[in-house]
C-alpha cells in the first residue's frame, strides 16, 4: 500500500477581505510567487511586508561612479536592494564586500544575490556590525577599496515584523535589538536607567524636547509593571503628553523608540567608530557615500568628512546633501527624510 503524502498546513485564516497582520500577508511573504499583486502595491506607493525599498538607488551609483573590475562595499547590506545595483554596475570582474548584523535578514539577502547569476566569488558576505569592518577589508581587499557604501536607516522589514519591536504601531516585545542574538533588549535596558540616564538618552539620541517628563514616566511606570511591550510603552508617553495632538503624540513617540533603538544598538557608537576607520581602506579615488535619516546620525557623518577634507584624507567632500527626488517621494514616503552624503579619498 503506497504511503500518501503528507498535506502542506492550511494557512492560517484571517477576518476580513484582506489581511492585516504582518504574519498573515503570505502574499508579501512570498514575492516572486504573486508579483501581480506586488506590483499592485509597490505602485500604491507601500512597501510589501517583509521587504524593503531601496532609497535613492540612481543618486548612489551616480555618486559612486563604478565601473566593470571595481571592489564595491556595502556596510549595511539590509534587504540587499543596494547591493543588487552595486554588484550589477561592477560586473564583469568587479567583487561587492557585504556586512549585516542581522542573523536573520542576512541569509535572506545573500539567497537574493547569489540568484542573480553572478561569479561565486564575486560576492563575499559577513554578519558583522559595520564597525568592525576594516578587519574584514583587511583580508578580503587589502590594497583598499574602490567604492563604499552605508544605508544607516532600519530596513522595512524589521519595522514592519512585530516580533523585532521596532515599531509602535503594532503590539510587540520591546527588542529593538538589530541582532536578537547578542545584547539588552530595550525592556531590559530600561531597567539599567536611572531617570538622568534616561533623560540624557532621550536628548542625545533623538533631541527630544520632553526628555524630563518623558523619563520621569516611563521609570515610575517601569517601576510598577516592567515595561516588555512595544504598546504598553507607547501608552506610557502617550499619557505622559496629554496635551499633544495625534500628529504631536505620534512623533513624539518616534523620537522615544528611535532613542531607546539607538542606545540597545550602540549606533552613535558604531557610527563613529566607523567614520574613524573608514578614510584607511580607500584606495586613492576612492569614493564614499553615506545615507543618512536623522540629525544624529547626519552631524557625525558632515562632520567626519569636513574633518577629513580638512586634514586632506579626502579630496572633495559634497558641500549639500542630495536628497530623494519629488517622484521618489510621491511613490515612497519613507525616503523624506534621507540625506545622502559623499567624500572622494585623496
Amino acid at each position: 500500500m503506497s504511503e500518501v503524502p503528507d498535506k502542506p498546513p492550511r494557512r492560517h485564516r484571517y477576518s476580513g477581505r484582506n489581511p492585516r497582520s504582518f504574519v498573515d500577508k503570505y502574499k508579501e511573504h512570498q514575492p516572486e510567487a504573486y508579483p501581480d499583486d506586488i506590483a499592485k502595491i509597490l505602485s500604491s506607493g507601500k512597501t510589501p511586508a517583509g521587504m524593503h525599498r531601496p532609497i535613492m538607488v540612481r543618486e548612489v551609483l551616480e555618486a559612486l561612479c563604478l565601473l566593470p573590475g571595481d571592489v564595491v562595499v556595502d556596510c549595511t547590506l539590509g534587504y540587499g536592494g543596494h547591493a543588487c545595483a552595486l554588484l550589477a554596475a561592477v560586473q564583469p570582474g568587479g567583487r561587492l564586500l557585504g556586512v549585516d548584523s542581522d542573523p536573520i535578514e542576512l541569509p535572506k539577502t545573500e539567497a537574493r544575490l547569489r540568484a542573480l547569476g553572478t561569479p561565486d566569488d564575486s560576492i563575499v558576505l559577513r554578519r558583522m556590525n559595520f564597525s568592525g569592518v576594516s578587519q574584514f577589508l583587511a583580508v578580503e581587499s587589502p590594497g583598499g577599496v574602490d567604492a563604499l557604501m552605508a544605508d544607516l536607516g532600519v530596513s522595512s522589514m524589521q519595522y514592519d515584523d512585530p516580533g523585532r519591536g521596532f515599531s509602535f504601531k503594532v503590539d510587540g516585545p520591546l527588542d529593538m535589538r538589530m541582532n536578537p542574538q547578542r545584547g539588552l533588549s530595550a525592556a531590559a535596558l530600561l531597567s539599567t536607567l536611572d531617570k538622568n540616564q534616561l533623560q540624557t538618552m532621550l536628548t542625545d539620541n533623538s533631541d527630544e524636547p520632553n526628555a524630563i517628563l518623558i523619563a520621569k514616566a516611563i521609570l515610575i511606570a517601569h517601576a510598577r509593571v516592567p515595561l516588555e511591550s512595544t504598546l504598553a510603552l507607547v501608552h506610557v508617553v502617550r499619557t505622559a503628553m496629554p496635551g499633544q495632538t495625534a500628529n504631536q503624540s505620534d512623533l513624539t513617540i518616534r523620537r522615544v523608540f528611535q532613542a531607546i533603538r539607538i542606545a540597545v544598538n550602540e549606533e552613535f557608537f558604531a557610527l563613529d567608530m566607523f567614520l574613524k576607520q573608514l578614510p584607511f581602506y580607500m584606495k586613492q579615488g576612492g569614493r564614499i557615500s553615506i545615507l543618512t535619516f536623522h540629525s544624529g546620525e547626519d552631524r557625525r557623518v558632515k562632520d567626519a568628512f569636513k574633518q577629513g577634507f580638512q586634514s586632506g584624507l579626502y579630496r572633495s567632500i559634497t558641500k549639500d546633501v542630495v536628497r530623494a527626488s519629488p517622484l521618489e517621494l510621491k511613490s515612497n514616503s519613507r525616503a523624506s527624510s534621507a540625506k545622502l552624503r559623499t567624500a572622494i579619498r585623496s
